[in-house]
């Protein structure tokens, strides 16, 4: 069946936004739409033109004969820009603040548009590194690390607090918390991850990072390595920080309770490095 070039284009847009960092032959285009090449070619380039025009992503070409293409999800500066405006407006709401200065996020956490975001923002920032897994704690920030996969198009893997018979044999650790310094747990499948893996840890709130500090401790016990480390939120208020090297979309500044107020501001998402923004 011959396919018009607009239905051509329309199916193949559809095609690599549901499946990012898949490398696909140019063949396969060729014989799905009974098209030459050249063909397939020149609409990669407008498909690939629009997507960085309206700040989508980027169409990778990877030459030579196992070579093809792959939709890259980027999020340019302007747009990346407005949703962590967009977000900061969300948690300084005063209705969010909860006693003791702790804030109310669950509602955000279940929100699928507002995770989507979150979840093109920090796949954007590690989309050129080599990654096999994201990993995050159970349970707020498994809706952050879905996201997240769905745009590096890689699984998830959970840390719990404790086991589970359905889970297997398991590999568990201590840690110190880094803000209360109380000994807790954290328990991994052995089934979850292969040795050697490169991984993304993703948190949704970092405050002295000893959470995200213990699940690099974890890793060590799979001979996996850290690939990188996102968070939705962290903590200004810290005297000491566990973890350097990550990158957040948001910060949080300042609590005051007595006047119900609450100030959050851009994290260090575009101090980090402004080059995987496109």
């Amino acid at each position: 069946m011959k396919f018009k070039r607009s239905e051509r284009l329309i199916d193949m847009t559809h095609f690599l936004l549901e499946r990012p960092h898949e490398l696909v032959p140019l063949t396969f285009f060729s014989e799905r739409y009974g098209s030459a090449k050249s063909s397939i070619s020149e609409d990669l380039t407008i498909i690939k033109e629009t997507f960085e025009v309206r700040g989508v992503g980027t169409i990778q070409t990877v030459p030579g004969a196992a070579g093809g293409v792959k939709y890259i999800s980027k999020v340019n500066v302007s747009s990346a820009k407005q949703m962590i405006e967009e977000l900061c407006g969300h948690l300084e709401n005063s209705e969010r603040l909860l006693p003791g200065g702790y804030l109310f996020m669950t509602d955000l956490l279940g929100n699928p548009q507002l995770m989507n975001k979150v979840g093109r923002l920090l796949a954007s920032a590690f989309a050129d590194k080599e990654i096999d897994v994201i990993m995050t704690v159970a349970t707020k920030g498994i809706p952050i690390a879905t996201a997240v996969a769905n745009f590096l198009n890689v699984p998830v893997v959970i840390v719990r607090r404790d086991s589970r018979v359905t889970e297997g044999s398991t590999v568990s650790i201590n840690y110190v918390s880094g803000s209360t310094k109380r000994i807790q747990s954290m328990v991994l499948s052995k089934r979850s991850l292969k040795e050697g893996s490169k991984v993304l840890i993703v948190d949704d709130f970092m405050k002295a990072g000893g959470t995200v500090n213990g699940m690099k401790n974890l890793l060590e016990e799979f001979s996996a390595s850290v690939t990188g480390i996102g968070v939705l939120v962290e903590s200004e208020s810290v005297d000491e920080r566990l973890v350097d090297d990550y990158i957040s979309l948001l910060k949080l500044s300042d609590v005051n309770e007595k006047d119900r107020q609450i100030k959050v501001t851009e994290g260090n998402y575009f101090q980090s490095n402004l080059s995987f923004l496109s």
